[in-house]
């Protein structure tokens, strides 16, 4: 039987246990952007006017902005799925062939 000692730390030296309390680039990246567009947003408060094609209307900035960048993190997500699942369909196809 192999006696497990009490020390949990991880050999990184931090004295935190693997993969506990580290974010990734990715979170970072987010947590970034995501303060940088709630800054934008608070200093772009001011009511435009978007016309697009035969529509007008007035809303204002920081909504117009928050609007756009949800739009986009769905068109970026969506398109990741349907990458993905394009490559797991191509791999599956090679191993068949």
């Amino acid at each position: 039987m192999v006696e497990q000692s009490a020390n949990t730390a991880g050999t990184s030296g931090t004295g935190a246990a693997p993969g506990v309390g580290r974010l990734s680039g990715g979170v970072v990246a987010t947590l970034v952007g995501g303060g940088l567009l709630l800054v934008f947003m608070a200093q772009n408060t001011a009511d435009v006017t978007l016309q697009f094609l035969l529509w007008s209307f007035t809303w204002p900035l920081w909504l117009f902005t928050f609007t756009v960048a949800v739009l986009g993190a769905i068109l970026w997500i969506g398109l990741g799925v349907i990458r993905r699942h394009r490559r797991r369909q191509a791999r599956r196809d090679a191993r068949r062939a």
